[in-house]
């Protein structure tokens, strides 16, 4: 099938925008790749401290230095249950590379943050710059330059993001991104949501809550819904640096171990030593970002990826917009419906043909790039299919679904839950904003009301406690960027909201914030650029000021004169309390340099957006 004609114009226009600093970045990683295996340049004192702790075969191996090395970055720790799967890798890892005739080090750690701890709490104003902190420290752990190829184990929100971009930093090694996988299926997701609905108009107890919060995250592997987590799997799998199949196989399971296994072969296999030379940084180009912003809206995955995309592809000299998610969202139709934007699990969507059948489905439409190379060294075109295990336990393939094992959950691109995809960018007075429509009703696409003013997302739920949500209206939280206090997400202004939704109000919200992929049925104009620290048009709306929020036609706008709007002084708000404490007084530089929500919220590559 040949390319969707959009598909290549978007693709054609990001080439030709990142044409001076794509060539940059690749003669740099040619440059790097010159010297193979780079430990042998090392210094003769400088090899041994890298081999003194090896047994003695990896010793000789490494001494010799005529045997691939590969590097493990990970970010496990036990604290996060889709990280905890991790501790028992490195020698999984270890024993596949000896195996191979290879040798395998554990290079060094990322932390880890889980959003669904810090929500609502201090530590959520340091959860985006965590992906900045993430990429540092994957720099750090591979800047001993000892290693022929890398392999990457994240999961989360900000992990994945932060290693990819740390991994484009020693774009000249190969590199293979391994998952964990996600948990079983507990409480329901909609069931969860109910309760914490309830919870917040005061008819069940807290004790009801955490009981319905524990049943849903209730084991090691990644949480079940669809939020950024595993949008980070799917796009890992959209841009071929995951083996096929990979992203939704449940957690400490032998077809995982064998996947795992799989990765590391791979890595080895592409590494200069061998015929198969896949420098990451080349391997990943212009197509490979347009396949993972479709894989975005065809599955209806998270807007936080409006911004990792961005500083993603930043990272390899490659420019992207946020005009790039709205040139294809009308093109690329919403084919799955997995919670927030329906009610299954990714357990659910993975049995009823899960990505195999999505990738299989995009490339016949032409809506993906199936030339792009691959980690499974081959083109994308030969990722629709699924792992399995035979009857001695190796790993097998079979085709992707030919159809859909659930209609509700899954469906072919001929008849889709939606003929666009799950994302729109809103422009007008109020700057620019990013909207996911994939949970929203049809009647909810579009909005008018008056601007109710909140400067935290507190101030927002003590106005519902005390009765003061009354009528229509748009709720404006602002002084939540990333210049203003990192950028936090506002998750705890959903029950609220929800519950005036369908009390028969007419609610939305407006935040120069985030909500990300748990984002739901409340209409949303999130990430708003300039945001109002910077001065940004958000910060001259007043309470009562006629907001109107349309998703249809991509607007985004205060309904005020246009004289007394260009007359008005911005807001100002007092934000010294959300720069201490809990770690935050830290992050004072991060806040000082980093860039707006459109160009990736990121400290790094801003010259290149």
């Amino acid at each position: 099938m040949s390319i969707h004609s959009t598909v290549g114009e978007v693709t054609e226009r990001i080439v030709k925008r990142s044409h001076d600093n794509r060539a940059r970045y690749l003669d740099r990683i040619a440059q790097a790749a010159e010297r193979r295996p780079e430990r042998t340049h090392l210094g003769c004192a400088n090899q041994a401290h890298g081999f003194a702790a090896c047994g003695p075969i990896d010793k000789e191996r490494l001494r010799e230095g005529r045997t691939p090395n590969l590097g493990i970055v990970t970010a496990y720790n036990d604290m996060l249950s889709a990280h905890q799967p991790y501790e028992r890798f490195p020698p999984l890892i270890r024993e596949a590379a000896r195996e191979a005739g290879a040798t395998a080090q554990v290079a060094g750690g990322t932390p880890a943050m889980c959003d669904g701890i810090t929500q609502g709490f201090e530590g959520m104003d340091l959860s985006l710059f965590s992906r900045d902190v993430i990429a540092l420290s994957t720099a750090v752990a591979l800047s001993h330059q000892t290693f022929d190829a890398t392999v990457m184990l994240g999961i989360c929100d900000k992990i994945v993001p932060g290693l990819f971009i740390g991994a484009a930093s020693f774009g000249h090694l190969p590199t293979v991104f391994i998952p964990s996988g996600p948990m079983t299926s507990g409480l329901p997701n909609p069931e969860k949501s109910r309760i914490r609905q309830l919870y917040a108009e005061g008819k069940v107890g807290r004790d009801e809550l955490l009981a319905a919060e524990a049943e849903c995250y209730h084991a090691p592997g990644t949480c079940t819904f669809y939020g950024t987590a595993n949008t980070n799997q799917m796009v890992m799998e959209m841009m071929g640096v995951h083996i096929p199949g990979a992203s939704f196989v449940n957690a400490n399971t032998p077809l995982r171990d064998a996947l795992t296994r799989e990765g590391v072969r791979r890595a080895l296999a592409m590494t200069a030593l061998g015929n198969e030379y896949t420098p990451f940084g080349a391997m990943v180009d212009e197509r490979s970002f347009v396949n993972a912003i479709a894989g975005v809206l065809a599955t209806g995955g998270s807007t936080n990826h409006t911004l990792h995309l961005l500083a993603m592809s930043s990272a390899m000299g490659i420019t992207l917009t946020w005009d790039d998610f709205d040139a294809l969202s009308p093109v690329v139709p919403l084919v799955a419906h997995v919670y927030p934007s329906g009610a299954a699990d990714v357990n659910q969507f993975a049995a009823a043909g899960g990505l195999p059948f999505v990738i299989r489905e995009l490339l016949a439409a032409g809506l993906l790039h199936g030339d792009i190379k691959t980690v499974w060294g081959t083109t994308l075109d030969a990722y629709a299919i699924e792992p399995g295990l035979d009857a001695e336990g190796q790993l097998v393939w079979r085709d992707a679904a030919e159809k859909s094992g659930d209609e509700k959950i899954l469906r072919s691109v001929d008849q889709p839950f939606s003929v666009e995809g799950g994302i729109r960018v809103l422009d007008g007075n109020l700057g620019r904003a990013v909207m996911k429509t994939s949970a929203l009703a049809p009647e909810r696409l579009a909005i008018e009301g008056p601007a109710r003013i909140f400067h935290s997302q507190e101030a927002l739920q003590d106005a519902f406690k005390a009765g003061a949500l009354t009528g229509d209206f748009v709720a404006v939280v602002r002084f939540q960027g990333p210049k203003a206090n990192g950028m936090p997400e506002l998750h705890k202004l959903l029950p609220p909201l929800g519950v005036l939704q369908d009390r028969g109000q007419r609610v939305a919200l407006l935040t120069d914030g985030r909500m990300s992929g748990a984002s739901g049925k409340v209409p949303s104009a999130i990430h708003v650029t300039p945001e109002a620290v910077a001065g940004g048009p958000i910060a001259r709306i007043r309470d009562g000021d006629i907001i109107r929020i349309d998703a249809v036609s991509g607007t985004l706008a205060a309904l005020v004169g246009e004289k007394e709007w260009a007359a008005r002084e911005p807001a100002t708000a007092d934000l010294s309390a959300s720069h201490e404490g809990v770690g935050r007084e830290l992050f004072a530089p991060f806040r000082a340099a980093v860039g707006e929500a459109d160009t990736g919220a990121t400290v790094f590559f801003r010259s290149a957006a």
